[in-house]
């Protein structure tokens, strides 16, 4: 584990900052240096590494990071150098509710968002090209993660990841950092209650 680096991706608002939260709760040391602060959208956090968002030009600081986990886009994965090892943990939303999610911070922040279909069917085609990418990269090992089942069913999901990193996080302490209370823009079923 030591050796290979931790990626927490997906696309914007799909549950990387809770995952990236658990694995710090559990014992992992998360790369992030504090630039983005908390706020109403993500009120623990976003754990982000401006870095990242560089990768395309600089990628000297990736062998600093080998053990540790690091939040990263779904679409900077492209940029990832084949030197290194990779365990990506990769955040999956129903795409209905990410959008509201981003739309009402979008709000909040004072900008506007592009038509939820025109956005919903980009990322559709991004997800679609994306997982046959990575399933061809021979230094990557892919954990899909449900951001849905995860809040309703922690435990589970989190043993998933458990396994996945090999025994390197505290499964309990994992749990215990979900809070169902910040699930709060849930997808409406048919009768008008929240799913």
């Amino acid at each position: 584990m030591n050796t290979e680096i931790v990626i927490v991706s997906g696309l914007p608002r799909s549950g990387t900052s809770l995952m990236m939260q658990m694995l710090a709760n559990g014992g992992m040391e998360a790369v992030t240096d504090h630039v983005r602060t908390a706020d109403t959208d993500n009120p623990r956090g976003y754990y982000e590494f401006e870095r990242v968002k560089k990768i395309k030009e600089d990628t000297s600081w990736l062998p600093e990071v080998r053990g540790k986990v690091v939040k990263m886009v779904s679409q900077l994965l492209y940029d990832l150098p084949p030197g290194e090892r990779y365990r990506i943990i990769f955040m999956e939303r129903d795409l209905d509710e990410m959008l509201v999610s981003q739309e009402k911070m979008l709000q909040r922040l004072g900008r506007k968002a592009a038509p939820r279909e025109e956005i919903k069917r980009a990322f559709t085609v991004h997800l679609d090209r994306l997982y046959k990418w990575l399933d061809k990269q021979k230094n990557m090992d892919v954990l899909r993660i449900s951001y849905n089942t995860l809040v309703q069913h922690p435990e589970e999901q989190a043993r998933l990841v458990h396994e996945f990193l090999k025994d390197g996080v505290d499964l309990e302490r994992m749990v215990n950092a979900v809070d169902q209370g910040l699930y709060r823009n849930r997808k409406l079923v048919a009768d008008g209650s929240k799913s």
